[in-house]
């Protein structure tokens, strides 16, 4: 029996359901090794528990899952823009009569937990008006550049990670375009997982036996130091043993420096569900709803802070897997989920992908990054924009050149932290909000989009 549907011409999309327990296991493993780079980099960046992060990514993945009606086929991991609230948090420790800036982070992810309860607010709103209103604000002409920007502002990172070892990123990304076009059965199917699992061997056979100068090393001795077994989640670091709810004047300042952002992250939650809705073929805007996703999104981050782990958000690595592997069946990614929550527990395992040398993630990212632009690129091809009136033109370009812009420019108010997206820093009394250059894309997106409509290109939300 045949485990794909096609069409003469067309590229295969595998029926999941025909693939057994084995193969369902290896295609989890692959979004699990797509998701673990980024996700892992929020705790080294922030000081946040790795454990406690991965176990969080994946309850907040099954509780997405249970929101969306098990529809939606999204992995949450880390989120990044949240990294300037962080850092401004725990270095405000002094201000605020606290000895470190770790003891900061609970009070941080305070913050974060109202962030997230943002969503809900959207979502009831949503809920309430109705969300082919809400929509008619976000057609192909505004999302399509969203995703492609998406794409754009990410490929920097996979390109920073290559150049740690190019030729380590050149072996992982060939391999997952050799099995990609040329493999058969199941090898054409996970080859992000055999890429990973490639280069990290050719990594221990050149780099550490070789002993190569051109190929970088595995840190084998941190993996032989990790315990195999470890809790992930320190009652000092969550919420409820971190925070000193006598401290008012700390939690307010972490409350309304973190929520702030949540108006950014919103924005690109709408992109981002987009464009794994645009790769399946799927209107998950309307069914199972925004309004689900949103909540999912929201009650995963504050979950995740509330035990001292990172917001949580949509992942565009994995939106990418399900673009080359063609498979959309959602229990995939919740057996990613499943992996996530049992890895947690060991140190070990941590240790063994936290060793992965840069350039593998580098090479596999390359890739992934490239596929997120592609599929909105595609989303305004199939949406038949047309580019022939300067309305759809001129929206597309503002809302890219926002995006890159804003991203990579430092005098729209600076870094957040090195290497970090650029942002638009907006004072409000005596609260910065930080808009990144993703959310400023979309609200100007928006605003020019209703401020010349064109009700041809709401033809596909009705």
């Amino acid at each position: 029996m045949s485990n794909e549907k096609t069409n003469i011409g067309v590229e295969p999309v595998y029926d999941a359901k025909k693939l057994g327990n084995g193969r369902m296991l290896l295609l989890g493993f692959q979004h699990m090794f797509a998701m673990f780079g980024a996700t892992v980099l929020v705790p080294i960046l922030t000081g946040l528990n790795m454990q406690t992060t991965l176990l969080m990514a994946g309850l907040g993945t099954l509780l997405f899952h249970v929101f969306t009606k098990l529809k939606v086929p999204a992995f949450l991991g880390s989120s990044f823009a949240f990294l300037g609230g962080y850092s401004a948090v725990t270095g405000a420790n002094k201000a605020y009569g606290v000895d470190t800036p770790a003891e900061m982070l609970p009070y941080a992810c305070l913050g974060v937990v109202f962030a997230g309860l943002l969503y809900l607010v959207l979502a009831l709103v949503i809920k309430l008006v109705g969300v082919k209103r809400v929509m008619k604000f976000f057609p192909p002409v505004v999302t399509g550049p969203i995703i492609i920007a998406i794409g754009l502002c990410l490929a920097p990172s996979a390109l920073n990670n290559c150049a740690t070892c190019w030729p380590l990123a050149i072996i992982a990304l060939a391999i997952v375009i050799f099995f990609n076009i040329w493999g058969k059965g199941m090898a054409k199917i996970v080859p992000i997982l055999l890429g990973v699992v490639g280069s990290y061997i050719i990594a221990l056979i050149l780099g550490n036996a070789a002993g190569l100068s051109w190929i970088s090393p595995v840190d084998t001795k941190a993996i032989a130091d990790a315990a195999w077994f470890g809790w992930p989640i320190h009652v000092k670091q969550t919420v409820f043993g971190g925070v000193d709810f006598g401290n008012t004047a700390a939690i307010i300042f972490a409350i309304t420096t973190m929520m702030p952002i949540a108006i950014a992250t919103m924005m690109e939650h709408i992109g981002d569900i987009c464009a794994i809705g645009a790769t399946c073929e799927e209107d998950f805007i309307n069914e199972p709803g925004l309004h689900r996703t949103l909540m999912g999104d929201g009650l995963a981050t504050s979950l995740s802070a509330l035990f001292g782990g990172p917001a949580n958000t949509t992942y565009g690595e994995n939106t990418g897997v399900l673009a080359l592997s063609r498979v959309y069946d959602p229990r995939v990614v919740r057996i990613a989920a499943y992996l996530a929550i049992l890895f947690s527990f060991s140190p070990k395992f941590a240790a063994i992908i936290s060793a992965m040398p840069a350039g593998i993630v580098g090479g596999i990212s390359f890739m992934l990054y490239g596929m997120i632009s592609a599929i909105g690129v595609r989303n305004m091809v199939e949406a038949q924009v047309d580019f022939k009136k300067s309305r759809n033109v001129i929206v597309a370009a503002v809302i890219v050149v926002c995006a890159l812009g804003i991203k990579f420019s430092s005098g729209m108010g600076a870094d957040v932290l090195s290497g970090i997206d650029g942002a638009v820093a907006l004072n409000v009394g005596s609260v910065t909000i930080s808009l990144s250059g993703l959310a400023i894309a979309a609200l100007v997106g928006i605003i020019l989009n209703a401020m010349f409509p064109d009700k041809d290109e709401v033809k596909g939300i009705q």
